[in-house]
């Protein structure tokens, strides 16, 4: 018997089975096709807004994304780095191909992991206990924890225009054993949709008719360990056009012959990430729109059609895709199609990740309503852990929205529920200040270190980064630089010349003076930091933010603290909310499905409203008085 059943190899699988396996469990990952895992049937690249913040919190809390996606990056690229640092996110064009051979060579070097290729056709449960799975030909499987990270894959459909077909992204095989069996546990299954654009051959392409977009000079890293540099060593462009007027009025005179406008798909799409025939029906203001050439591979002669998702038929698409500036005379590799799939109602998720009509089932990724990469596996590391913690008979790791973008995506679900593909956004943190893409680990890595997921190694080198962080802070009020070069070096950035010494941490609260300003002006005046870290960069930066956005720093820990007092405040599991006087009746639905933990969560969900919260609080302390 296995401790975890992983069933799915994409970005939620991988990531749950290397996060149960590292915690020393005896695991398995089942999946169709094992040269398919960590696939990229959509975008060829990871990270973006908040998103790149996630692969950085995944590495914290020693997942892989973020490795292999360093070791598979053609190129970089430091989102936001115009504006403030709870911004900054990181963005990589990867070769898709090599980032799927490097996951699974990845998972092959991992000890207590088996990987087994084969398709679940059904769950095994009992008592509403989860106790395994079934594969085709009836094998079972026995385990004491399952975790579904089924991707688009649960009945999906491929579609264009009229035309559909029972298939997988990919050309992948779908399943529909698993959907049949979560029924039958009682839950509730919504039909979603998500879609890709084209692929072009790359060499038909007259790119002069495009404005290049290339990636940063400076090659980022997604992850906080060292050893992980491109295996690649390239730097390749995308490039940049739009849509015009042509191709909306073709599209808006055949609008009934797409999927979606036409009947034929029953699935809510994405709204972050609509179709091309979506933008133009929604924003009919806007005579173009952006779209990107995107490199796949550099074993390929392919490109992604970034912003040009469709679900038309053929020859209306080869007539569109000709009508963007350097596709004239293209070669079509393959056709855009819209995807259906079903997925569960995270409604019905504890916020552990594990299943509140199962036992020790837990789910994670698309299946939970999420679109994504950097989503899917986020989910998929804290299910990995979590049913680890299940076996062990320890409480489960709950990310607060303070501490990680991972624990305000899953607190959405779980509290808020989706009926469309969520997406995680920068706005959707009330606290983006506290979680930024420069202090992942220090946020989250203790906790990995608690869990088994991160090394003694790993640990060690973070304390000393804590350590040298609070040194170079303190260091900073003592230093001062000679007026005369302090003042030489300043003024080329247009910086108010000194009347007389000022100490560093003063000096770089100046918007225009940065930690490169800063090295500059040590180096010129010979002064050696005594900082023990092997990476002065992170430390110096670390030091700017602190100096920087102190005041605003120090003023969001103390929302999150308050809001943390709710969060700490426990509801009783044996609550009868029917007892409850005097709360609104959508209030007291709301609570009897979702069943909140704890009063924080009771506060975030949706139709109840601060009287409904005190009564409750009312309610629990007299409750706790009686020792009921």
């Amino acid at each position: 018997m296995f401790d975890v059943i992983v069933v799915g190899g994409g970005h939620a699988g991988c990531e749950a089975a290397i996060a149960a396996s590292k915690m020393g469990l005896n695991t398995i990952l089942v999946t169709g096709n094992l040269n398919m895992v960590g696939s990229m049937p959509c975008n060829p690249s990871i990270g973006g807004p908040a998103k790149g913040v996630v692969v950085r919190e995944i590495d914290a809390l020693g997942g892989y994304m973020g490795k292999n996606a360093d070791l598979c990056q053609i190129q970089t690229k430091m989102l936001n780095r115009s504006k403030g640092p709870a911004v900054w996110a990181l963005r990589f064009q990867e070769d898709k191909l090599l980032y799927s051979r490097e996951m699974l060579k990845y998972l092959k070097t991992i000890s207590n992991l088996t990987l087994k290729e084969g398709y679940v056709t059904d769950l095994l449960v009992n008592d509403k206990t989860i106790n395994g799975v079934v594969v085709e030909e009836k094998e079972e499987i026995l385990g004491k924890t399952v975790i579904l990270t089924t991707g688009t894959y649960l009945d999906s459909r491929i579609l264009r225009g009229h035309w559909t077909k029972k298939e997988g992204p990919d050309g992948q095989r779908t399943t529909k054993g698993i959907t049949e069996a979560l029924k039958r546990c009682g839950f509730t299954i919504q039909r979603l949709k998500t879609g890709t654009p084209p692929r072009i051959k790359a060499s038909t392409i007259d790119f002069s008719k495009t404005s290049v977009e290339p990636g940063d000079e400076i090659t980022w890293h997604y992850s906080f360990d060292k050893g992980y540099d491109s295996l690649l060593n390239v730097k390749v462009p995308c490039h940049l056009t739009y849509t015009n007027l042509d191709i909306h009025k073709l599209i808006l005179d055949n609008l009934d012959e797409s999927s979606m406008y036409g009947g034929v798909i029953k699935g809510i799409g994405p709204r972050y990430c609509p179709s091309i025939e979506t933008k133009i029906v929604r924003f009919k203001d806007k005579d173009r729109h952006q779209i990107f050439y995107e490199p796949e591979s550099l074993e390929l002669d392919q490109t992604y059609i970034g912003g040009f998702s469709t679900s038309m038929p053929d020859d209306i698409q080869d007539k569109m895709i000709r009508l963007l500036p350097g596709l004239e005379n293209c070669e079509v590799i393959r056709y855009a199609y819209a995807i259906e799939y079903d997925a569960i109602d995270p409604l019905e998720l504890w916020p552990s990740l594990e299943t509140k009509l199962v036992n020790n089932l837990f789910t994670a990724g698309q299946i939970n309503g999420t679109s994504g990469y950097e989503e899917a596996a986020g989910q998929g590391i804290i299910a990995g852990i979590n049913a680890g913690l299940k076996v062990k008979g320890k409480k489960p790791l709950i990310l607060g929205r303070d501490e990680a973008y991972i624990g305000v995506m899953i607190d959405d679900l779980v509290t808020k529920g989706t009926d469309e593909p969520y997406r995680l956004l920068t706005s959707r943190s009330e606290y983006r200040l506290l979680l930024r893409h420069d202090n992942a680990d220090l946020r989250l890595r203790e906790y990995g270190y608690n869990v088994g997921t991160i090394s003694q190694e790993q640990y060690d080198r973070l304390n000393n980064k804590k350590k040298s962080i609070e040194k170079l802070i303190n260091d900073f009020k003592e230093i001062k630089i000679n007026l005369n070069i302090a003042n030489s070096i300043i003024e080329k950035y247009n910086s108010t010349k000194l009347n007389e010494s000022m100490s560093l941490a003063n000096l770089i609260k100046r918007p225009e003076i940065n930690s490169s300003v800063i090295k500059e002006l040590l180096e010129a005046s010979n002064i050696k930091l005594d900082i023990s870290y092997d990476d002065i960069d992170e430390i110096l930066e670390q030091t700017e933010i602190h100096y920087k956005y102190e005041g605003y720093i120090i003023k969001a820990r103390e929302q999150a603290r308050r809001m943390n007092n709710f969060d700490s405040m426990a509801i009783p599991s044996n609550i009868d909310y029917d007892d409850v006087d005097n709360i609104a009746l959508e209030a007291r639905e709301k609570f009897k499905k979702i069943k909140p933990i704890n009063i924080g969560q009771a506060s975030r969900i949706s139709g109840v409203n601060p009287a409904d919260i005190s009564v409750l609080v009312v309610y629990i302390e007299k409750m706790n008085r009686s020792g009921e």
